[in-house]
């Protein structure tokens, strides 16, 4: 498995640094205050996770982002066009801790941060969990913990889909960002905080 980056490090974006931790995925981790102040973090993480510098987490051929939504265009701002990757918006579009709704003109949350990512292939995932939840084994109920994915690009759902599997879910599938995207957006949404279990 390559190496994930991660640009955020507040509760999604650890949460999903110690799911992958616990399955000996190596990932680099980058936050807006630099490498240093992560060494607590990354000690707890273990072997397998590094601190860098945003510019570095953008540059692995899968990246999840996970950022405040005011914050997210200075955050992505001047890194360079992404070339086919594949970038996870794992984004709401709410105002931390107040939860007030942005007002996105009735646009998808994806197809604005798709904006910030030129280049990218995004896939929707993520997002829908509460921290806690994507950060505890995904083992519940004697089934598997359910994770959704959306995106316009066949392969880049499968990759995500692969490694959400990897890491012990069960993903869902929920097609284009036109349609699954709004499924899982917070607010507005029917499926965000929803913790689903698939049993075999």
């Amino acid at each position: 498995m390559s190496t994930i980056g991660i640009i955020g490090a507040g509760a999604i974006g650890s949460a999903f640094a110690k799911a992958l931790s616990r399955q000996g995925i190596p990932l680099v981790i980058a936050n807006s205050r630099g490498p240093e102040t992560l060494a607590g973090l990354v000690a707890e993480l273990g072997p397998t996770a590094r601190a860098v510098t945003r510019e570095e987490a953008a540059a692995q051929d899968i990246v999840l982002v996970a950022v405040n939504w005011s914050k997210l265009p200075t955050a992505l701002a001047g890194l360079p066009d992404f070339g086919g990757r594949i970038v996870i918006d794992a984004n709401n579009s709410i105002e931390a801790p107040s939860f007030k709704p942005v007002d996105l003109q009735g646009r998808p949350s994806s197809e604005v941060f798709a904006e910030w990512v030129p280049g990218a292939r995004v896939v929707k995932a993520f997002n829908h969990l509460l921290a806690r939840l994507l950060e505890a084994d995904p083992a519940s109920e004697g089934g598997k913990r359910v994770l959704f994915l959306s995106g316009d690009d066949a392969q880049a759902k499968a990759e995500v889909g692969a490694l959400i599997d990897q890491l012990g879910f069960f993903g869902i599938d929920l097609g284009e960002l036109s349609v699954g995207a709004r499924l899982v957006q917070f607010p507005g949404g029917p499926l965000p905080v929803l913790n689903l279990v698939k049993f075999d």
